[in-house]
């Protein structure tokens, strides 16, 4: 069993204690007398691998890595792979053949300090039929591409920071494992198979990271994520001519009460604090055939027939346990309140857990914001929960002692054909963690 108080809690809390407030603090330029001499060499090693940061990221996004393109997920990996080994990183691929999708990416290099779990993902949400395909440089500062900053530009962070603190020693003094997930967008079933290299690496971790882009803002870092599960609903009516809709011995038919619904689901959960819930996919006709996966399907119906069948496809959002289980008990009861001559069946997936705002999770971040100030990138608080989906690094909750996500690159736009990356953060985030991940390091000497 863990100690209630481990060493790196510790150690990690001596170092913030001389630290006044983030909102008490002004911000420290760039070069200030808070940067050791390691440090200094840490932040010119970042501005002098920018350059070959940026081919890395351009390689790894011009690399479609759809989560059903299990090819491209793979070569994105092998990608990464090779940077990992030119690290010392012993790299293993786990085949991800027993939750449906290409696989995880895990890089691990030992060492006699803290534990710490670096969090990546390589799929994007653009499958290889996505028109959306190409890096493409704007200007000197911006470049839009699939997964730019969702979270190829995080994976680019990620390794970047962890040459520059190899260039110093500071690699040496630490135990990093890394996950990259081939499935973040698209999860694969069953979840425990699917995120089980996830958990098993964030046993017994001292400090997670995770290098998503967050609300896409480089003064805030995500302390807390809501979670998230997918809900489906399938409605039965009675088929007939629609003529005869609203009969008593006919009914209103599968599209009107699946209409009822989710418009009952708005009327009566709107409204209450960290709680969303989306129907994002519905088919409704005569028949239905809905491919899941792919988050796509067809119907066939003709306007004079009743519709016999209807699928929704969804997710709700909550941040804790407690309000999940209440959500889904309140869904379950309005579906089924059902119209004459229908049916509906309302079944959840377990899905992403949510991230907590703990104590121990504000001080990672307070140690953040310092590194960020003597960098010279600013302060940094902590995001509304409400302002940052899931992600993967809500599944080492309970497992990991400090946990910090929103570290990657920013931008605008994820998850569309505008997904743009502020490359003047590319060298400015990569400084902030590698200052951090090396204080982490000095501290436990």
């Amino acid at each position: 069993m863990r100690s209630p108080i481990p060493v790196v809690y510790l150690v990690l809390a001596a170092l913030a204690l001389p630290l006044a407030s983030a909102a008490q603090r002004p911000a420290t330029p760039a070069g200030s007398e808070r940067l050791s001499p390691d440090e200094q060499a840490i932040v010119a090693r970042v501005d002098a691998g920018n350059a070959a940061a940026l081919v890395l990221l351009e390689r790894a996004v011009n690399i479609n890595s759809g989560s059903m393109n299990f090819a491209g997920v793979r070569a994105v990996g092998d990608l990464f792979r090779h940077e990992f080994d030119a690290l010392g990183f012993t790299t293993t691929w786990i085949d991800g053949t027993p939750f449906g999708r290409a696989g995880h990416l895990v890089a691990e290099r030992p060492g006699p300090g803290p534990r710490v779990l670096l969090i990546g993902h390589l799929d994007t949400v653009f499958e290889a039929d996505s028109p959306f395909q190409r890096f493409e440089r704007l200007d000197e500062g911006t470049a839009r591409g699939p997964g730019i900053i969702d979270m190829k530009g995080g994976d680019v962070v990620m390794l970047s920071a962890l040459r520059a603190l190899h260039a110093v020693g500071s690699l040496d003094r630490l135990h990093v494992t890394a996950v990259l997930t081939g499935d973040e967008e698209l999860t694969g079933a069953p979840l425990a198979a699917a995120r089980e290299a996830l958990v098993a690496a964030a046993k017994g971790a001292d400090v997670a990271l995770g290098f998503e882009n967050g609300p896409g803002d480089p003064r805030m870092a995500v302390i807390a994520r809501r979670g998230t599960t997918r809900w489906r609903l399938e409605v039965e009516g009675k088929p007939a001519h629609s003529s005869q809709i609203f009969s008593q011995d006919i009914g209103a038919g599968a599209i009107y009460e699946a209409a009822r619904i989710l418009q009952a689901f708005r009327e009566t959960l709107a409204g209450e604090p960290h709680l969303t819930f989306n129907p994002g996919v519905m088919l409704g006709g005569t028949d239905v055939d809905l491919d899941a996966p792919q988050a796509r399907g067809t119907a066939f119906g003709k306007e004079n027939v009743i519709a016999g069948h209807a699928v929704v496809m969804g997710d709700v959002r909550t941040l804790s346990v407690e309000q999940l289980e209440r959500t889904k008990e309140r869904m379950r009861a309005i579906a089924g309140r059902s119209l004459p001559h229908t049916s509906a069946r309302l079944t959840f997936e377990a899905g992403y857990p949510p991230l907590a705002p703990t104590a121990a999770n504000r001080r990672l971040l307070e140690l953040y914001d310092q590194a960020s100030r003597d960098v010279g990138a600013g302060p940094v608080s902590a995001v509304d929960p409400d302002r940052a989906g899931a992600a993967d690094v809500s599944f080492v909750a309970g497992h990991a002692e400090m946990i910090l996500d929103g570290i990657g690159l920013m931008g605008h736009s994820d998850h569309t054909p505008q997904e743009t990356a502020d490359l003047t953060t590319l060298p400015s985030q990569t400084k902030r963690a590698a200052i951090l991940l090396h204080r982490i390091a000095q501290g436990l000497r």
